[in-house]
Order: structure tokens, then C-alpha cells, then sequence
């Protein structure tokens, strides 16, 4: 385990430089620099890995902090927090970042870390978070924050009650596929918005042969697993921020494949959902449905794609890209399956031109919850909005256990 280094939390330099021509020093403000510590816990993981660490935090202090002004910023004071030191230690050396502990009680009591960040395995985080809250640490995690709905409100409520700031990751609002799509509404392209229709998912190997590219705990329910716990959290809020609040759902649930191999190479029984297909009524009379699955093969133009129809033009919108077609392109088919479609239906499309530039997605939402928490800056997407993940996800598989719509109780702040 390395020290923990205590820093000041804000620090303001200037200097003074030779004398000018008109014979008085000139002083040069240099820059006002908010330090924040950061406990890192369990980004020795994939998903904590490539986003959060090497795209976000690493990013962020290389690029010389989160700018507030030309004289100001933010810089991020991250130590690594796991159980395998191996794993830190080889973070340690690709990265900026110079700290790291195996001990994350002896860093929760460090108020030079005013910031705790959960992206540990959800079976885990709760105890983590609570005893976070408990320190004073503002809190930001990974979601699902939690297995239940209860849980997951409870931890808002933790925090709420202490005080603390707290956020939940909901990546996929600031991605450019995302972004263009919002820009459309703005612009009117749609018209009234009626129904919007996702796929999202690809083959996951089981093993046998090729090796997995997710871990054997996503298909263990005893372990957290399952896809509807992991991607209804996400439908959740890709579709009250972009279509309108969440009124109903009806989900089945399906596990396809019964037998995977695990990181040891011995098989496992699969106990949790692997394939979810959802419907969901909005409370504006929008429909949308979803179909994940990790057990799918793609032929589709992304491993996203959202298209909505409007009564003046429809979008296909994927993680990056997006293509439209407006009411004035629609071509008018007549069916006919006795001749060779004479429609070229692809060609009607228009893709959407590069009118942003687009970071990534994970670094953008860790920027606003820096500022949130050194500026005081407003930032909605707290533990509350995480809650209603975890409740669209529960009441999914509610559904397809008792095969039947469920209405949405309010989750209140």
C-alpha cells in the first residue's frame, strides 16, 4: 500500500517578473487551482478501466484540469482503491496517476479525498456508498446503484440526509449519436414523436471456443448479473431525458444460453437473464420498445441503435451517428411480394453532418460533477435518478415473472 499524500483543496499562485519598462514589477496571475481528491474504488475493472480511469481522469489531468476560466481550474487528485495490488499496480504505471491503496477505510477517514467514486461489482456498492456518505464524501457511482428499488432509494436518502453531494453515471445522454438526436428535437425535425424502437446487443462468446468479452458474474443472478438489471437502469434514463417520463412496462425475460465458461476455464450455469425484450408507455402516449441481448448477431449500422418516428420525419440514431428522413423523402411503397422490391429504402436516409465537437461521453458527466462539487454547480442526475434505474429494472423482471403490464410508483425527492 502506497502513503496518501494530503493536499490543500484550493491553492492560488501568482509571481512577479522583471522589471517592465516603466520601472514597476509587473505581477502575472498564474493560475487558481482547486485540488480534489478522488477515491477511485474498483476501476481495475473493464468498464472502470477504459471510461472512468484512462478516458476520464487521466484525460482530464493531462489536459491540465477541468477549465472554469483562462485563469482557473479543476484538477482531480485520484488514489486508486482495489483488493488486487497487482492490478493497481499496473494502473499505476500506465497512467498520470501516482497513488493507490488496498485499504480503502484508511482513505475514507482522509479529508484530503472529499470525493468517493463506486465502480465496484453492484453487490458491493451499497455498503461502500453508505459508509462514504457516513465520512462526509460526496458521492458519485456507477450505476446500477443497487439490486433493489429499495436499496437504491435508501442510498439516496443516505446521502441526501448527510448532506452530501451524489450523482450516478448515465453516459449514454452525452453521447454524439445522443446529442444530435437532442439537437433534432430542438429544431422541430420530428414533429409530434410516436413511437421509438431500440436494439441494443451483440454475441457474447460463451467460451467453449472463442473467450467471453464480458464477465462470467453478468450471467450469475446470485452474483448481481442479468441484463435487465444492467441495461433497464440505462432505458431508463436515455428515455425520460430524451422521449418523456416512464408510465408502464411490460418485459420478458429470457436466458438463451444455459452454460458459459468462466475466467478459470470451467463451466458455469447461467442463472440470470441474458436477453430482455421490453415495451414501454410513456406518460405523453409515446411507445417504445427495446430488445437487448447478448445474444445476438449485429446487422444493424451500431451496437445501439434508437430510431424514432415522427408525424414529419423519423431518425435512426446510433452511439455516433445518425440518419434521417424527413416527410418529404419518405418514399411510398405498395406490397407487392410477387416482384423484386424496386425500393432502395437505405438510400432515403440522410446522415446527419458533424456540426460539435464530441468528447467522450463518461469524461463530460465527470467534469459537471467536478464542477458540482467544487462550484456548486447544478447537476440532476444524483442517486435519486439512480433509484429509478434500479426500479424500471425490478418491475421488468416483475413483469415477466407475473407475464403482465406494471404501472411505475412516483419516486419522490
Amino acid at each position: 500500500m502506497c502513503s496518501v499524500h494530503k493536499l490543500p483543496l484550493e491553492k492560488h499562485l501568482t509571481k512577479t517578473t522583471g522589471e517592465p519598462k516603466t520601472g514597476e514589477p509587473k505581477t502575472v496571475e498564474i493560475m487558481k487551482t482547486h485540488k480534489i481528491g478522488i477515491i477511485m474504488n474498483g476501476v481495475t475493472g473493464r468498464m472502470g478501466t477504459n471510461q472512468h480511469l484512462l478516458r476520464s481522469i487521466d484525460a482530464i489531468i493531462k489536459q491540465g484540469g477541468v477549465k472554469v476560466s483562462p485563469t482557473e481550474v479543476i484538477m482531480p487528485d485520484p488514489i486508486l482503491v482495489g483488493r488486487n495490488e497487482i492490478k493497481l499496480k499496473a494502473l499505476i504505471e500506465q497512467t498520470s496517476v501516482e497513488k493507490y491503496t488496498t485499504d480503502l477505510d484508511s482513505v475514507m477517514t482522509d479529508p484530503a479525498y472529499p470525493i468517493y467514486f463506486d465502480a465496484q461489482t453492484t453487490l458491493r456498492r451499497f455498503d461502500a456508498v453508505k459508509a462514504a456518505a457516513a465520512a462526509g464524501k460526496h458521492v458519485y457511482c456507477e450505476k446500477p446503484t443497487a439490486i433493489k428499488t429499495e436499496d437504491a432509494y435508501k442510498l439516496y436518502e443516505i446521502c441526501r440526509d448527510a448532506g452530501v453531494k451524489n450523482g450516478v453515471v448515465q453516459d449514454k445522454l452525452w453521447l454524439p449519436g445522443m446529442l444530435k438526436f437532442k439537437r433534432l428535437v430542438e429544431n422541430g425535425f420530428f414533429g409530434e414523436i410516436l413511437s421509438v424502437r431500440g436494439e441494443f446487443g451483440y454475441w457474447v462468446f460463451e467460451g467453449h471456443t472463442v473467450p467471453p468479452q464480458r464477465p462470467s458474474w453478468n450471467y450469475r443472478k446470485e452474483d448481481g448479473g442479468g441484463i435487465i438489471i444492467d441495461m433497464l437502469c440505462h432505458w431508463r434514463y436515455v428515455i425520460d431525458n430524451l422521449f418523456g417520463p416512464v408510465k408502464s412496462v411490460s418485459c420478458l425475460a429470457a436466458t438463451h444460453i444455459p452454460e458459459r465458461i468462466d475466467e478459470e476455464g470451467k463451466p458455469y450455469k447461467c442463472t440470470a437473464d441474458d436477453s430482455a425484450y421490453s415495451t414501454f408507455e410513456l406518460e405523453n402516449g409515446v411507445i417504445c420498445h427495446f430488445n437487448s441481448s447478448w445474444n445476438v448477431r449485429v446487422r444493424r449500422d451500431d451496437l445501439l441503435t434508437i430510431q424514432v418516428d415522427g408525424s414529419k420525419g423519423s431518425a435512426v440514431v446510433g452511439l455516433r451517428d445518425v440518419w434521417t428522413q424527413h416527410y418529404g423523402n419518405t418514399p411510398r411503397p405498395v406490397w407487392n411480394p410477387d416482384i423484386k422490391q424496386p425500393i432502395d429504402f437505405m438510400d432515403g436516409w440522410q446522415k446527419v453532418p458533424e456540426q460539435e465537437t464530441y468528447e467522450n461521453a463518461f469524461k463530460i458527466q465527470w467534469e459537471l460533477f467536478l464542477r458540482h462539487v467544487v462550484l456548486d454547480e447544478p447537476f440532476r442526475w444524483d442517486l435519486l435518478e439512480g433509484a429509478k434505474g434500479v426500479q424500471l429494472a425490478e418491475l421488468g423482471i416483475r413483469s415477466s415473472d407475473e407475464r403482465k403490464w406494471i404501472d411505475l410508483p412516483e419516486l419522490k425527492a
